[in-house]
């Protein structure tokens, strides 16, 4: 009988080894290759000097509506924060010992505000803007840090041009393998 055990189990052993190695010898098993449709709705990113910005416009007055209904449940009625990141203030804080790094003060360029919020934003239903709604909400955060006007309306050519106060702070990567 124990010669019997130890066949058995020898036998379930060289079963486990045998099918561990096929599947070692092929894909995970889950999942399918995304099609160019699903990659496509994805490929969205843009660029820090607005290349890719999609065409449309959107102005502060109505990206104090979209972000009224949107946004503000989370970053404040005005961008001061609560759940969400404050989104206004903090200029002149950058070099000190408590940065307060907000669209205002830290991000580099405004093209990637357009980026982040087409992509991210709001949290709970993320790319559901329209192209119009994010450029209204990205020219009224613009306006809410006072690198806008209140009748502003921003559109690809307009959007790239706006200059961000730490623009000039940001160093390039240096490294060989990195584009630039």
């Amino acid at each position: 009988m124990r010669w019997r055990e130890i066949c058995g189990i020898g036998f379930a052993i060289g079963l486990c080894a045998f099918s561990c190695g096929a599947q070692a010898q092929s894909p995970y098993g889950i999942g399918r290759p995304a099609t160019a449709a699903e990659v496509a709705g994805w490929n969205i990113d843009i660029g820090r000097d607005g290349s890719n910005l999609p065409e449309g416009s959107g102005s502060v007055s109505h990206g104090r509506e979209v972000f009224a209904q949107q946004c503000a449940s989370c970053h404040g009625e005005k961008g001061e924060g609560g759940l969400g990141d404050r989104l206004t203030g903090g200029q002149g804080t950058i070099g000190t010992a408590k940065p307060i790094r907000t669209v205002g003060s830290y991000w580099p360029y405004a093209p990637t505000l357009f980026d982040y919020i087409r992509r991210a934003m709001p949290q709970n239903a993320p790319q559901s803007l329209s192209d119009e709604d994010v450029y209204a909400v990205s020219a009224f955060i613009l306006n809410l840090n006072g690198l806008v006007g209140a009748d502003a309306i921003l559109d690809a050519k307009s959007l790239a041009a706006v200059k961000m106060p730490n623009r000039d702070r940001f160093v390039g990567d240096a490294r060989p393998d990195v584009k630039r």
